[in-house]
């Protein structure tokens, strides 16, 4: 796959592109089925299937007080784009405040028509875009008539053959994945994304309160803008800069759980079967299946025991092999 960071940088297409927009924030099962469409009309018709995509949410930029958090940074998704194979080239669109303000005419005569070529655009049905969200599909059905591309208005994807997406049988959106993360749901989260929600981060020194337990953890640092699940104990995986992958117990709260003052809140990563020095690192933690709430524990000892029973819990779960 292709990336190109500044429409100047996209090459001339003389046969055209098939072009589908939008923030495939996750890049879950509902976004690889409209991939693979895409792909096959490409091919179909000889074009280039090719994805413009923003480097940040446009919420970020239009309602930063409402913006959801990301369920991939930018690097994450753009690995899971070309993971899928069925992406020719990617187009990473800067939007800041100039670009929300810019016309949804301007867009589609400049860019999509202009530079990128487009013979066939494909988007959500309720996709809308431009200045004040004047942009949707029938515009860009009426421009297109004019400027030589075809427009296709998609539904949200639900899963096939009445399989559940999460228990209920909803279609597959990001919104839904970030509610099932915020009720710790992280095997629901897992069914739509097809695999486990993934965060990166860098360990940081912390206070090695879990040193002196007997159990060291890695802190890690993760962005205030990416997604964690709620807080609780999980079962999950840490893969280090080395590309080892390790069972590790992962704990998301505030301090450690026998202290009353709420501090900053923290990623742990209790590693299993591991000795070493990972500070500095910039780990992929996995969160497989959701273990318990966090709790208040009368005594160190009482935590102690606790956290035993965690680390057993996260190796059953590592023997499974679930993911």
């Amino acid at each position: 796959m292709k990336v190109f960071r500044d429409p100047v940088e996209v090459p001339d297409a003389p046969a055209g592109r098939a072009v589908t927009i939008g923030a495939f924030d996750g890049v879950h099962l509902g976004h690889q089925a409209v991939l693979q469409l895409v792909n096959d009309l490409a091919r179909a018709r000889a074009l280039s299937s090719t994805v413009l995509t923003f480097d940040r949410h446009p919420a970020e930029v239009v309602r930063p007080g409402s913006a959801p958090k990301l369920l991939t940074t930018l690097d994450q998704k753009l690995e899971l784009l070309e993971a899928t194979g069925a992406v020719d080239e990617c187009v990473v669109i800067t939007f800041d405040e100039a670009r929300s303000k810019e016309p949804a005419e301007q867009f589609v005569e400049e860019l999509l028509a202009g530079i990128l070529r487009a013979r066939l655009v494909v988007v959500g049905a309720d996709f809308h875009f431009g200045y004040r969200r004047h942009g949707d599909v029938p515009l860009l059905q009426r421009m297109g008539a004019e400027l030589g591309f075809e427009t296709i208005g998609l539904g949200l994807v639900a899963p096939r053959d009445g399989a559940s997406s999460a228990d209920d049988g909803s279609p597959y959106s990001s919104t839904r994945v970030r509610t099932l993360l915020a009720n710790g749901d992280v095997a629901g989260a897992a069914a739509i994304l097809g695999r486990p929600h993934e965060v990166r981060g860098v360990v940081e020194h912390g206070d090695e309160r879990g040193r002196t337990l007997g159990f060291p953890t890695a802190n890690i640092a993760v962005p205030e803008r990416v997604c964690l699940p709620a807080d609780g104990v999980y079962a999950g995986t840490f893969t280090a800069d080395d590309g080892v992958e390790y069972a590790a117990a992962l704990s998301i709260g505030r301090r450690p759980t026998f202290y009353t003052d709420a501090g900053m809140l923290l990623l742990e990563a209790y590693l299993l079967d591991f000795e070493g020095d990972l500070y500095g690192q910039k780990p992929r933690v996995r969160f497989t299946k959701h273990l318990r709430a966090q709790e208040r524990f009368d005594s160190v000892d009482d935590l102690i025991t606790q956290i035993r029973r965690d680390v057993e819990a996260v190796r059953s779960v590592s023997q499974q092999g679930l993911w």
